[in-house]
């Protein structure tokens, strides 16, 4: 198991933004779309309709762009202009993956920010977070 406080070499940070950005946002677009497909995820995101969300993990360098579209989560090209991005390094998002710190708490510490529809991704980030993760989920990332 990981610390919660540990850090990514910061040459992951510099190389990663070069690396290809799809991958990311295929592979979360396709655990949302099962999640909901199994009914681990059943929450209403219409509210998300025809807008383009980003997943920025800032020590990896990585981001995922995605859209919600017809009901459904789609990748979006990585230079998409994004409504609203979550920007944390992995450390912090695995503490709320882990439910081990309130994404409100990081908010305030600044170590979860969100750009662009504030609104908006305040919206979501109350939505997730009043979801309870599956037992098999919580065991995967203790």
């Amino acid at each position: 198991m990981l610390p919660t406080d540990f850090r990514l070499p910061k040459f992951l940070s510099e190389i990663g933004p070069k690396l290809p950005q799809r991958p990311w946002s295929d592979a979360l677009c396709a655990s949302l779309e099962l999640a909901r497909f199994t009914k681990q995820l059943e929450a209403d995101f219409s509210f998300l309709e025809g807008r383009t969300l980003r997943i920025v993990i800032e020590d990896l360098g990585a981001r995922a762009t995605l859209r919600y579209v017809n009901g459904h989560f789609r990748p979006a090209a990585g230079d998409a202009d994004a409504d609203v991005s979550f920007r944390a390094a992995t450390a912090d998002y695995l503490k709320l993956l882990r439910r081990t710190e309130d994404p409100d708490t990081l908010f305030f510490q600044r170590k979860l920010r969100i750009e662009g529809d504030t609104e908006l991704g305040l919206t979501l980030k109350n939505l997730l977070d009043s979801i309870e993760p599956p037992a098999w989920f919580s065991k995967l990332v203790a």
